[in-house]
């Protein structure tokens, strides 16, 4: 009998259609022998399913299930692709775990404390990863440039403490630029992280762990034509290269996948992640996590699959698997 697997996407960040696109993938490729696959939209209090015969069917939230041709359709597993609220910061976790479903990425706590720039920093601090200089604030705080300046120098990044694929990001040159990019920062979250400039390279590394197997991707060079990747970059095939594997020592690379093997294990994680990481003055600088990688074409993760000579239909089938054996724990 076949499994269930609900491909959740949409969410209520400015990531909807990034997430859209990956869902697409992720519904195309898994594996139709041993699965049932139907696409769930998840925006706001708007849940719906869509799939070959059902079109805007309406998801019970209650269990989270849907009716179709007088059949009550449940779900097996959920193949989480929200990038931002509510999938990757732990709402949707929660939720998957009052009612005992399993999903595919890290448990609540583990979403929540990745997802959110400011805490993911600290809580590694104690485990001696190299981390970039960075000062924090929150709405309504008094915003005194010098002190920030101080602390991080110039240039620096100012980013949202909250979100993904670049939105609300700005690389501050001018002491005079550090004001608006604030600014332009809160519209994405109530905290701002700004952070050091680290003159270097842009490396990226995805990975999956479970109990019986461990798949640590090769390495991807970012090198992006714009100031920094930001979203056009990142959705724009011509003014980004990105180089799997990476363009680096086998040292290197062994040293990237065993600091993300070790990220991995610190914030005790599950499913696919991306671990971004800033390579400069022989020191490899942790950035963030991604818990919930984008799985569109243009996507990274994919790339690394490939280049690890994997089958990506293989690799979903594990982290399904993983997750509902782990359900029964």
């Amino acid at each position: 009998m076949k499994n269930n697997i609900a491909v959740v996407a949409g969410g209520d960040s400015s990531e909807y259609v990034v997430s859209i696109e990956s869902a697409k993938l992720v519904a195309k490729v898994l594996d139709k022998d041993i699965y049932n696959v139907y696409t769930v939209i998840v925006k706001d209090t708007n849940w719906y399913v869509e799939c070959d015969d059902c079109h805007n069917i309406v998801i019970n939230k209650d269990d989270f299930s849907f009716v179709v041709k007088k059949q009550k359709i449940k779900f097996d597993c959920a193949f989480v692709m929200i990038h931002g609220t509510p999938g990757e910061n732990g709402l949707l976790q929660g939720y998957f775990d009052t009612l005992k479903i399993p999903y595919t990425t890290p448990n609540t706590l583990a979403s929540a404390i990745t997802f959110n720039k400011i805490f993911s920093k600290n809580y590694l601090k104690s485990f001696n990863i190299p981390l970039a200089e960075f000062f924090t604030l929150k709405k309504g705080d008094k915003i005194d440039i010098d002190k920030i300046i101080e602390k991080t120098g110039l240039p620096c990044f100012v980013k949202p403490n909250c979100g993904g694929s670049s939105f609300g990001i700005s690389k501050v040159k001018q002491k005079e630029e550090l004001g608006q990019a604030i600014q332009e920062a809160f519209k994405e979250d109530a905290e701002v992280l700004i952070e050091q400039f680290l003159d270097g390279r842009e490396l990226t590394c995805g990975l999956v762990k479970t109990k019986k197997q461990s798949l640590i991707f090769p390495p991807t060079e970012i090198i992006s034509k714009n100031e920094f990747f930001d979203y056009e970059a990142k959705y724009t095939k011509e003014l980004a290269d990105e180089i799997t594997p990476a363009n680096i020592s086998q040292e290197l690379t062994l040293e990237v996948q065993t600091l993300s093997s070790k990220i991995y294990d610190i914030f005790q994680l599950n499913g696919i992640v991306r671990i971004d990481y800033i390579y400069s003055n022989n020191t490899i600088y942790f950035m963030e996590v991604n818990t919930v990688p984008g799985m569109s074409p243009a996507s990274i993760v994919p790339q690394q699959v490939q280049a690890a000579d994997l089958n990506l239909k293989n690799v979903f089938t594990l982290v399904i698997k993983d997750a509902i054996d782990r359900q029964k724990f």
